[in-house]
């Protein structure tokens, strides 16, 4: 969403492009036990039940942080930098003009990617250059990467994600090798914007080496023509207040209500050699009114390390519509070799993200709804067998397309993503501590609904 620019020193490229629950939790178990995990990425969010507590959620923007994720505040400089741990989810924030510095404890063969999601105020005065810039630098400040992300011509107050990488790539030289590597966040943007503080997620998670190298090009074709939407008759799926309450859909029509201010998340488990596409569909205004919200509707893309892959905006004039995605590559591991990030970050199987917000702005001329939306998801191609990757992600089975994901996908819920994970987190799960307490075999659905607000080669 908005406006994202990148650098990468392996292939040192740049790019810039323009950007914009119901919870299922099936186990069978006859036992009472306590286990151990790690703080809640969405593997153990997505399996909470409940409505969200005062740390789940910004109540100001209705954006909903991972259960469990660690508050952390960064640090001014490199010396007094927090501990970051692969695998677990932080709260932070960041105020006007700030710069704070996390760490990393990385080891020799892992590829790691550090998401930072910054969510403004509701109503929060924005310009189009206001974001966050995310780079991942060694110990002698060599960049690994930098990413910017921005809100875009709407100026519109909504949850922004940038990333940053460290492959180990022997095109990426300097930022090989094991050791302390640093996450740094920056606000950018005008002297116009709110003064306050923005809430950060920070999510940081690993990929394993492959068990036998493959080649280092990217693909040289793969069909970019733009499929036709799905049809056919719409079903009814909540959108999800954050990444990690993202509601699963799969191939179909989804239809859900969308009031201006508001963004919505949607998870598609697209496995290897899957082509994804989406359209996003916003109704015309029952209200009447006239006039034109510029960047009313944003539709975007993010991979299961929450990349931002490619996006798609329209304005509105209260009449009906659409907002379509690029065409985008199947999933392939070689992928990550290409220079435009629209088919760099299509680089690993699982969860991708389709992200929708509508402009506060709608609201001065069209009311404040709820408008209608319609999300049609495709999936080409056919499911192939993975890279064969060495050992497990950080958390485990990110990047992979399990059965339960697939079921959840298919009824519009939300999937654990990891079987093991079908927990329920209760007070201190920061500490690490979940307990599960099943009596015989039973499913739990429950319903979440959001109100208004709310890639490294």
């Amino acid at each position: 969403m908005g406006r994202r620019t990148a650098w990468w020193r392996a292939g040192a490229w740049r790019r810039g492009r323009s950007s914009a629950a119901r919870a299922r939790v099936a186990a069978a178990a006859a036992v009472l036990c306590a286990l151990t995990v790690p703080a809640a990425w969405p593997a153990v969010a997505d399996a909470a039940a409940g409505a969200p507590n005062a740390d789940d959620s910004s109540g100001a923007t209705a954006y909903a942080f991972a259960e469990g994720a660690q508050k952390v505040d960064g640090a001014k400089g490199t010396t007094d930098a927090p501990g970051l741990e692969v695998g677990r989810t932080y709260r932070s924030s960041l105020s006007k003009g700030e710069k704070l510095y996390y760490s990393l404890d990385l080891d020799a063969e892992s590829n790691t990617y550090v998401s930072v999601t910054a969510v403004p105020r509701a109503g929060a005065a924005l310009s189009v250059q206001d974001g966050i810039r995310v780079s991942l630098q060694n110990k002698d400040s060599n960049s690994c990467s930098y990413e910017s992300a921005s809100f875009g011509a709407a100026n519109s107050p909504h949850p922004v994600t940038a990333w940053g990488a460290r492959t180990t790539s022997p095109a990426n030289p300097v930022c090989k090798g094991a050791g302390t590597y640093y996450v740094v966040v920056e606000r950018v943007g005008t002297a116009k914007s709110s003064p306050g503080a923005w809430d950060l997620e920070l999510a940081a998670v690993s990929e394993p080496p492959v068990k036998k190298a493959d080649s280092t090009s990217p693909p040289t074709s793969w069909n970019s023509a733009s499929p036709a939407p799905v049809s056919g008759p719409a079903k009814r799926s909540e959108g999800g207040a954050g990444f990690s309450r993202a509601t699963a859909v799969g191939q179909g029509v989804w239809r859900t209500d969308i009031s201006p201010g508001q963004t919505l998340f949607y998870k598609v488990p697209v496995d290897w050699g899957r082509q994804l596409s989406a359209t996003a569909e916003l109704g015309s205004a029952s209200g009447g009114g006239h006039g034109y919200t510029v960047g009313a509707l944003d539709l975007a893309l993010y991979n299961p390390a929450r990349a931002g892959v490619e996006d798609a905006s329209v304005g509105y004039d209260g009449l009906q519509k659409s907002a379509s995605l690029a065409p985008v590559p199947p999933v392939e591991y070689a992928n990550r070799y290409a220079v435009t990030d629209q088919v760099n970050a299509m680089r690993f199987a699982g969860s991708y993200y389709l992200v929708v917000h509508l402009a506060e702005g709608v609201a001065d001329t069209f009311g404040n709804g709820p408008f209608g939306l319609k999300l049609r998801v495709r999936l080409g191609g056919a499911a192939q067998a993975g890279p064969g990757y060495s050992g497990q992600s950080v958390p485990h089975h990110l990047f992979e397309v399990t059965a339960d994901d697939r079921e959840a996908a298919a009824a519009g819920g939300t999937g654990t993503g990891d079987a093991t994970m079908t927990a329920v987190a209760v007070g201190g799960i920061g500490a690490g501590t979940v307990v599960l307490a099943v009596l015989g075999v039973w499913t739990v659905t429950a319903r979440r609904r959001t109100g208004a607000g709310a890639a490294a080669r």
